[in-house]
C-alpha cells in the first residue's frame, strides 16, 4: 500500500526542504523534492509525485513534516513502593505519546532488590505486550549489582536491552555506590552497552531531607531545598570521572542545572563520550510553582527538582548549542490521591510528573518560536539524536529511503491551551495547565499506519512492537 504525505515541507536534523514523502507498506520509498509550476513560481501545492496513483494521500499543505518522535526517557506503569504506581500504563500513556508525536519510547524495566534483571525484563514486556500503540525498547534499571546480576547483563544485552540504568540516588531503594557504578560502567564498555544515570548525591540528599524534617519543614518547597544544584553538579562530575576511567559511554538524565550543563560540556570537548538530556519541565517551568498551596505545589513534585527561572537560558543555550543532545519527558504521572501521602511531609510524597503528549508542542512554541531552536534542532534533540545514541538510527528518528515510516504532520499555526481536561493522559493534573502553545500535532503514522488523524487517535492498542537494539561501538574517550 502506497501512502503520500503530500504539500508539506520536510523537516530533518539538517535541514528543510519543501518535498512530499512516499511511504510503500511500513516503510519510507522516497522522499520527493517539489518543483513549482513553470513558469508559475508563486504556485503553491503538490506537484505529482511518486506511483500513478497512490493508496492514500495524506494533505500536509502548509504544515511541517517530521520524523516521528523518540522519547528516551518514560515510566509507565511504574511501581514506587507502598502500593503506588504511576497512572499511565502502556496503552494510555502511548496513546498520549502518539497525540504528541511521539512514535517510539525507552522504557525501564526496574530490577527489585535481591531479583534478577530477567525477572525485571520478563515483568515490563509483559506490561507493554499487547498494550503499546507505537514501538518501545528498554533501558535496563541495576538496582543490586551482585555476581548473579553481572552473569546475566550479557544475555539481557543480547536481548536487545543495550542500555543500563544506574541510580547515584535513593539509597533506600535504588542506588549502587560508585564501586559497583564503576563495574557495572566497566562491564557495559566490555558489552558495548552505554550506562544511562541518574546523577544526584543521594547520601548528602537523604541528610539534608531529615535535617528539613526535624526541624518541621515538610511543606512541597523543601523538596526542592533539600535538592540544591550542587548535589546534582557534584554527581554529574563524578559520573564523568569514573566513565572516563571506564570507558564507558555515558548518558546523563534529566539535566536540571547550569552546574550540570558545565561539567557536561567540559568533557564533551575533551572528547569524552558522554551525553546529556533535559526535559520539557526544566525548559518551560521553575521553582516559584512551590510557593503555592499544598496540594498544587505537589503536583510539582520531580526529581531533580525544578530550578531558578534563570536556568532555562543555559539549558536552552546548550541545546541549541548541542551540548545537551535530547530532551525526555521523564515522564512518571501520578494521581493527586496518592501525592497527598506527602500533605504533611514532603518526603512521602511520589515523585514525578506528566508531560509525555506535550514535549513537541513545547519544544515548537517555546523553543522554535521564541528564537531558541531552529526546526532542524528542534527535529534533532526530539527524534533523531535519541535514536542515534540508542541505536535505533536510521530505522527511527529519520525520514529517508528505508527508515520506518514514522511521520509527523505538524500544523504550526493551530493554538490549544493545555489542560487536564482535554490531554490524554491519564492523570487528574498537569503541570503546564492553563499554557497556550502554538503548534498541533494533526496527523501520526507509525510504521505506515495513520494512528492519529486530526488530532484524533485511530490507533489500536497492542500494533507497537518491541525494539531490539544492536551493540554501541567501544568508546574511546
Amino acid at each position: 500500500m502506497y501512502t503520500l504525505i503530500a504539500g508539506g515541507k520536510v523537516v530533518t536534523s539538517t535541514g528543510a526542504r519543501d518535498a512530499d514523502v512516499l511511504v510503500d507498506g511500513e516503510t519510507i520509498a522516497a522522499i520527493i523534492d517539489r518543483e513549482p509550476p513553470q513558469g508559475n513560481p508563486a504556485a503553491s501545492g503538490p506537484a505529482p509525485a511518486g506511483p500513478a496513483r497512490a493508496d492514500r494521500i495524506v494533505d500536509a499543505t502548509g504544515r511541517y513534516v517530521l520524523p516521528g518522535g523518540v522519547d528516551p526517557h518514560t515510566h509507565l506503569d511504574l511501581p514506587v513502593g507502598g502500593g503506588v504506581v504511576s497512572s499511565d500504563d502502556f496503552e494510555t500513556g502511548t496513546i498520549a505519546a502518539a497525540c504528541g508525536g511521539t512514535t517510539t519510547i525507552v522504557d525501564f524495566p526496574t530490577q527489585v532488590r535481591g531479583g534478577s534483571l530477567a525477572e525485571a525484563l520478563d515483568t515490563w514486556h509483559a506490561k507493554a505486550a499487547g498494550r503499546s500503540v507505537i514501538d518501545y525498547g528498554f533501558h535496563m534499571i541495576v538496582s543490586d549489582l551482585t555476581p548473579a546480576t553481572e552473569r546475566e547483563l550479557g544475555d539481557i544485552v543480547r536481548d536487545g536491552v543495550t542500555s543500563l540504568k544506574l541510580f547515584m540516588a535513593y539509597p533506600d531503594r535504588l542506588m549502587l555506590d560508585d564501586g559497583m557504578i564503576f563495574r557495572a560502567m566497566e562491564i557495559s564498555r566490555d558489552l558495548g552497552a552505554i550506562v544511562c544515570l541518574h546523577a544526584e548525591n543521594g547520601h548528602v540528599v537523604d541528610a539534608l531531607v531529615r535535617g528539613a524534617v526535624a526541624a518541621g519543614h515538610t511543606a512541597p518547597r523543601y523538596h526542592a531545598v533539600t535538592r540544591p544544584p550542587e548535589v546534582e553538579a557534584e554527581a554529574v562530575q563524578r559520573a564523568i570521572t569514573m566513565a572516563g576511567l571506564a570507558r564507558c559511554p555515558l548518558y546523563i538524565v534529566h539535566v536540571s542545572t547550569a552546574h550540570a550543563v558545565v561539567r557536561i560540556a567540559e568533557a564533551r570537548r575533551r572528547g569524552a563520550a558522554v551525553y546529556g538530556e533535559t526535559c520539557p519541565q526544566y525548559l518551560c517551568l521553575d521553582e516559584s510553582v512551590y510557593e503555592r498551596d499544598v496540594m498544587e505545589a505537589a503536583k510539582y513534585v520531580m526529581s531533580p527538582p525544578l530550578r531558578p527561572r534563570w536556568m532555562q537560558a543555559w539549558l536552552w543555550e546548550a541545546l541549541d548549542q548541542a551540548d545537551l543532545q535530547t530532551v525526555g519527558t521523564d515522564h512518571c504521572p501520578f494521581w493527586l490521591r496518592d501525592k497527598a501521602r506527602g500533605r504533611d511531609d514532603f518526603s512521602k510524597m511520589p515523585n514525578g510528573a506528566p508531560g509525555i503528549e506535550h514535549r513537541l508542542a513545547l519544544l515548537h512554541a517555546r523553543g522554535v518560536r521564541a528564537g531558541r531552536l531552529s526546526w532542524p534542532r528542534l527535529v534533532d534533540v526530539f527524534a533523531t539524536a535519541p535514536a542515534r545514541i540508542f541505536g535505533l538510527h536510521p530505522r527511527k528518528g529519520a525520514l529517508e529511503p528505508g527508515s520506518d515510516a514514522d511521520v509527523v504532520v505538524f500544523d504550526p499555526n493551530a493554538r490549544r491551551t493545555i489542560s487536564t481536561a482535554t490531554h490524554r493522559m491519564r492523570v487528574d493534573s498537569d503541570p503546564y495547565e492553563g499554557v497556550e502553545v502554538d503548534g498541533v500535532v494533526d496527523t501520526v503514522l507509525a510504521r505506515g499506519e495513520v494512528i492519529v488523524e486530526r488530532g484524533e487517535f485511530v490507533g489500536r492498542a497492542g500494533r507497537g512492537t518491541f525494539l531490539r537494539r544492536g551493540p554501541h561501538p567501544p568508546s574511546r574517550g
